[in-house]
């Protein structure tokens, strides 16, 4: 809704501002929370590391605009481990604001289990139970405010369905493992982290667990290296400012201002430079030219490329396929990428009548293409280095 509203006003720049705005808020907290425990030296470090495991998905997507939630959201609960006080209750808000912006709201669930791992284990135990009635109405508050959404509780359950997807999840690259294959930004960092272990750098064992988990996850899936760059920084910070010094008063404060104001001043110049351009999706997802020269809107249901199924929907044509995984299953998934790569033709060829399928929509160099060259009953009627498109000779051409 919001993306819609940025365009109906502005067109796809619309759409990039509120993206850029969105990341560009997320890095000013980020800043303003490190620079709470580091200096401005160390805290420079921790953003540039942070902004290059980010760059790849630096998008005008959904997930952007919960990352200063995000960040607001984890600093609070660090807040309370570093200073051992209360829960943040004045925090929950953000949460009903995440559950609608984006299905990872379960993570800041799972982030209330370190805060208060951690403000147990600084008791004594005859304290446990006070602290432990402490942490219930915060976290029974915040599981009420994640499920304050038009679904109720299912955005909870979002992404344990797409993790659920199992190999499916192969064919979907920000969903793979980290590729180590070649030596990348994320392969330095941590050999980079190791080095620094043998250096005699320590962490309180519940911070330990959780830079464990998150680079667990980041090595998992590539996409969640988001996580790692924009929270383990947070846990870390108390720990290393200790260790290696931590701000100067006044001096802090002031690089933090200035820090913040120059992440203003970039993000208006951008911002000002987006508005003077014109701004369009990669041509490789927009299929634009095939959809006219084709007129797939007429053809009947269609079998598309599944980085095509974005801009499908943005043509108002229904998708064979696209990138909410979640709603097809992985079942699904694999059948469709095992049949498009010809790894099974007869299951190809099923696919193609199972589902009356009218017209196909791929990306050049898909294996069926080639298939559906030799078949009698299909013809390509268009072709150029972003699509191909083929429609079967019952189907009536323009």
């Amino acid at each position: 809704m919001i993306y819609a509203a940025a365009y109906a006003l502005a067109g796809w720049p619309g759409v990039l501002v509120v993206g850029a705005a969105a990341i560009a808020l997320a890095f000013g907290l980020f800043t303003f929370f490190l620079l709470r425990e580091l200096s401005p030296t160390q805290t420079l470090l921790m953003v540039i590391v942070a902004v290059i495991l980010l760059a790849p998905h630096m998008l005008a997507r959904p997930h952007v605009l919960v990352l200063p939630l995000m960040v607001t959201w984890a600093a609070a609960l660090v807040r309370c481990m570093d200073c051992r006080g209360p829960p943040p209750y004045w925090a929950l808000p953000l949460l009903v604001v995440w559950a609608n912006l984006h299905g990872s709201v379960v993570l800041a669930l799972g982030l209330i289990g370190p805060a208060g791992l951690e403000a147990l284990l600084c008791e004594e135990r005859s304290e446990w139970p006070r602290v432990f009635l402490r942490w219930l109405p915060f976290t029974a508050l915040a599981v009420a405010a994640s499920c304050l959404t038009p679904y109720g509780p299912e955005p909870l359950l979002m992404p344990l369905t797409t993790l659920g997807l199992g190999p499916a999840l192969g064919w979907i690259a920000e969903w793979r493992p980290q590729d180590f294959s070649h030596i990348g930004f994320f392969e330095l960092l941590l050999l980079a982290g190791i080095f620094a272990l043998s250096r005699g750098v320590t962490l309180p064992v519940v911070r330990a667990l959780v830079v464990i988990g998150l680079l667990h996850f980041a090595l998992a899936q590539i996409r969640n290296a988001d996580l790692l760059a924009m929270l383990a920084p947070l846990y870390l910070a108390a720990p290393l400012g200790r260790k290696f010094g931590g701000p100067i008063g006044k001096d802090a404060a002031g690089s933090s201002r200035r820090l913040n104001l120059a992440a203003l001043g970039v993000l208006i110049a951008v911002s000002g430079a987006t508005l003077a351009r014109d701004i369009r999706p990669a041509p490789a997802i927009t299929p634009q030219a095939a959809i006219a020269e084709a007129n797939l809107a007429a053809a009947g249901h269609v079998l598309n490329d599944y980085t095509f199924g974005g801009y499908l929907i943005f043509a108002g044509i229904p998708t064979f396929i696209d990138g909410r995984g979640e709603l097809y299953g992985g079942a699904f998934i694999n059948r469709y990428n095992r049949a498009l790569a010809l790894v099974d033709l007869g299951d190809f060829l099923r696919l193609l009548d199972e589902y009356s399928i009218g017209a196909t929509l791929l990306a050049p160099g898909t294996p069926a293409i080639a298939m559906l060259d030799r078949l009698p009953q299909w013809q390509r009627v268009y072709s150029d280095d972003v699509a191909v498109v083929h429609k079967r000779r019952d189907i009536p051409q323009r």
